[in-house]
């Protein structure tokens, strides 16, 4: 098979999720691996506030279209290089989000100063805006990323991995929520950046499946409801 419907319908709603809560754009992917060398992900062409089941297309990881009704994104490269670097990984998103963006395009480094926002410090920045289109971009990329749980491209956007798309979802979310805390915080002042016993104690608390069961629920509340 290529992707079970219920994999297909819960990337459908993490990505209409993204989009209406103003993180992804006109552009942006989500992928979730399969077996053999293959991966579910949405075709370069759809809209993505309006994605749906048919949008989501299979390919193996040099881009071949096995199943679906599109072609994939020109960055599908990004997705492959991860999951062929990384054992661990199970979902990938890569988009365009503006306050993290907007840290990387500034140089300014993201600094932990929102409790969930520290579950992807410290954070790594590729030097490059570029597209990551190719074999070479996506190891820059997989080389700067390490076994981290995310990345930002510097004046790009920004990547996040999991062991869902539940998990990616949610460190992406919370990666933007710290990045626009941090730049408001900046206007007024010089924002305080947890300390490593802080850290050390958010991560402790907060890297817990129920809690970003809880976050995706919340937003997917929120998309049921058409706020």
């Amino acid at each position: 098979m290529s992707g079970t419907l219920e994999q297909k319908q819960q990337l459908v709603r993490c990505i209409r999720m993204l989009e209406r809560a103003g993180i992804m754009d006109y552009n942006g992917h989500g992928s979730i691996r399969l077996d053999g060398g293959r991966m579910l992900i949405n075709i370069g062409s759809c809209q993505r506030s309006r994605v749906t089941p048919h949008d989501i297309c299979t390919i193996d990881f040099d881009g071949n279209v096995i199943e679906g009704n599109g072609k994939p994104p020109l960055e599908f490269h990004l997705h492959a290089g991860v999951y062929k670097a990384r054992d661990d990984v199970e979902a990938v998103i890569h988009c365009h989000p503006n306050w993290s963006t907007i840290l990387s395009t500034a140089g300014v480094e993201y600094l932990p100063v929102y409790a969930q926002g520290s579950l992807v410090y410290p954070l790594p920045v590729l030097d490059s805006p570029d597209s990551i289109n190719n074999v070479d971009m996506a190891t820059r990329l997989t080389d700067v990323l390490g076994d981290r749980p995310a990345a930002v491209m510097k004046a790009h956007g920004a990547v996040t991995t999991g062991k869902s798309i539940v998990d990616a979802f949610v460190l992406l979310n919370y990666l933007e929520e710290n990045a626009e805390r941090q730049y408001m915080a900046a206007q007024i002042g010089t924002p305080y950046a947890f300390s490593e016993s802080e850290l050390a104690l958010c991560r402790e608390k907060l890297w817990t499946p129920s809690l970003f069961q809880r976050t995706w629920d919340h937003f997917s509340a929120k998309l049921d409801e058409g706020v």
